[in-house]
């Protein structure tokens, strides 16, 4: 077992259909993708571009579509929620210093769609509470949904459009997520972003393959996140560099449109993505959603609490720990305070991003302490919980719980790393009498085990916007979002986001 204990401006567009003789013979090339061999020579961004050209919001069937709906409630509700915080404001602040076609969520201002896209972007992860995908790297799809509004805004676009835009971008960073290791290389999941959101973006736009192709090659070789990011002392880039990474994608696909070229292969290149970033892969593009396959939009999850996935299940568990401790006591504290050791046995990526660092022990920032597995299941136990009012600098800073997280250890159980697609925890108290309390959780509900239906998302979506607005207004939001696919003007819904 591994151990870590403490240690000592885009302009207007009209949105192009482009004719039925064009989607059929994208169609066409897709049809022939998915027939090629593993062996496919074929450079993969030009795959993965011919992809998302052939694919039709025909192909997207009704759960597909009520997904994809009900992961844009959940992640805009998210941003309405971490509007004011200080980090969110200054992106806005910057983005409002250019003048566009593309709505800063919450208001009624525009920037340009890049720019927009890297403001939205940033409210919507900011509390680490937007979506997750657990494939056999963690990453947050929801990122994808800040460009894809921005760009549909600006070209007019059709909220069919902005739905397939959405599983397009979905679809590329799980796949390539499952496919490309680059975080155990020392890069950053907003890397996956690049060709996700290029794509994405480009199809709104109406590229072709080619220019679609291009955007790509540009999107990835200007922009590689480092894996610093998530390592020691967490800082406000842990929340904005997957919007970096999307304005950055916006602005790529921008260029292809005006008809620049990129580096390429990007990926086969002799100093390509594969040789630099990920090392060798194979991407199966014919096995993509749609035409049978199931979208992957499907396997991703939803948080309950806003800290790190991996903690999700660690937070349950401390949780029904501590009920079972306290059960018949009025002290809490002191029913706590007699448990000698906690060790919480994860996986080997949640063991990585929470528990190997010192910091992990003493957190000084929100973001160190979302992402901290000491922390997270200290407070739950004390608390009954985490919520965003977990990491006002009088909790960080709070004896009680430091001196508590001296006794936790963090260890990897190879079981719960050979389980891919899922955050397992088990957590083991012992108590002075020797006794020992344990819990393993494997799924909360939220997770694609036990999806979020609508009730369950409305709940989430009106706890994020109660200070914001009245329970009739929310509602009406909440309807007009179910009917995004009969919506012709999304310039409309975003002006009712305001706060």
């Amino acid at each position: 077992m591994r151990r870590a204990a403490l240690p000592g401006a885009t302009s207007s567009l009209t949105i192009s259909r482009r004719g039925v003789l064009a989607g059929v013979a994208a169609f066409a090339v897709c049809g022939a993708s998915r027939e090629a061999s593993a062996g496919e020579t074929r450079p993969l961004a030009e795959r993965l571009a011919e992809y998302a050209v052939a694919l039709r919001y025909e192909d997207l069937d009704a759960a597909t579509i009520e997904r994809v709906k009900s992961h844009i409630i959940d992640t805009i509700g998210c941003g309405l929620a971490a509007f004011d915080e200080p980090p969110v404001r200054v992106c806005r602040e910057v983005a409002l210093t250019a003048r566009g076609e593309a709505t800063i969520i919450g208001t009624t201002r525009k920037t340009t769609a890049d720019l927009a896209a890297f403001a939205n972007g940033a409210a919507f992860r900011y509390y680490d509470l937007n979506d997750f995908y657990n494939g056999t790297i963690t990453t947050h799809p929801s990122d994808h949904i800040a460009p894809c509004f921005a760009v549909a805004e600006a070209v007019r676009a059709h909220g069919r459009d902005l739905i397939l835009a959405i599983v397009t971008a979905y679809e590329i960073n799980c796949r390539l997520a499952d496919a490309l290791d680059i975080f155990s290389r020392g890069w950053d999941t907003p890397v996956y972003s690049l060709p996700a959101v290029a794509i994405a973006c480009g199809k709104l736009m109406g590229l072709s393959v080619a220019k679609m192709t291009e955007a790509v090659n540009i999107a990835i070789n200007d922009h590689i996140s480092m894996a610093q990011t998530r390592t020691q002392v967490l800082s406000d880039w842990k929340g904005l560099a997957d919007g970096e990474a999307s304005r950055n994608a916006v602005f790529a696909a921008t260029l292809a449109r005006g008809g620049l070229t990129g580096p390429a292969p990007i990926f086969e290149g002799k100093k390509g993505f594969f040789r630099q970033v990920s090392g060798e892969a194979e991407v199966e593009v014919g096995k993509f959603g749609g035409h049978g396959n199931q979208f992957r939009i499907h396997q991703c999850g939803m948080k309950t609490y806003p800290a790190v996935v991996y903690s999700q299940t660690s937070i349950a568990a401390a949780m029904a720990i501590a009920d079972e401790i306290v059960n018949g006591t009025t002290d809490k504290t002191a029913a706590l305070e007699r448990i000698t050791s906690v060790e919480v046995a994860t996986s080997q990526r949640g063991l990585t991003q929470t528990g190997t660092d010192g910091e992990k022990w003493s957190p000084k920032t929100r973001d160190t302490a979302d992402h901290s597995m000491p922390y997270l299941v200290a407070r739950a136990m004390f608390d009954g919980g985490i919520t965003n009012d977990s990491y006002t600098s009088e909790k960080l800073t709070e004896t009680r719980i430091l001196s508590f997280m001296r006794k936790i250890a963090v260890v990897e159980d190879p079981t719960f790393t050979a389980r891919a697609g899922s955050s397992p925890t088990r957590i083991t108290a012992t108590l002075l009498d020797g006794r020992r309390v344990s819990r393993e959780v494997d799924d909360i509900p939220g997770f694609a085990s036990k999806p979020m239906q609508r009730p369950d998302i409305a709940r989430k979506f009106r706890d994020n916007t109660a200070r914001r607005w009245p329970r009739q207004r929310t509602d009406g939001l909440l309807q007009s979002i179910w009917a995004l696919e009969q919506m012709p003007d999304l310039g409309a819904l975003l002006a009712r986001l305001t706060v």
